[in-house]
């Protein structure tokens, strides 16, 4: 049985995507901004945490390569956006247990 193809989905893959600076994945980090998918095209808005990361690239090229290997016959849109600006308040509550803080510290 196939997982069918929709945000929960490309979400879910895109966990494998690691920011090895921080050394958590980028959806709880709150950096995926929205998932649009069409009929053959999926669709990313994320951010960084800075756009001064030197791993923004790399970052993006692994998010290209997870929504490949989640859906190959759809064409990955990966777009790089600054609004809005990211805060540690994006971060799930699984992020802020990773790094110590409670959910009403940041």
């Amino acid at each position: 049985m196939t997982t069918p193809l929709d945000e929960a989905a490309v979400r879910d893959a895109l966990k494998q995507v690691i920011d090895p600076e921080v050394g958590m994945n980028i959806v709880d980090l709150g950096l995926i901004y929205t998932v649009a998918l069409t009929d053959t095209q999926i669709t990313v808005e994320m951010t960084m945490t800075s756009p001064a990361c030197p791993m923004g690239q790399m970052i993006m090229d692994e998010v290209d390569a997870a929504l490949h290997r989640l859906a190959p016959d759809h064409t990955p849109a990966v777009e790089l956006v600054w609004q809005p600006e990211w805060t540690p308040a994006m971060m799930s509550d699984t992020a802020k247990a990773h790094f110590g803080w409670q959910a009403d510290d940041v």
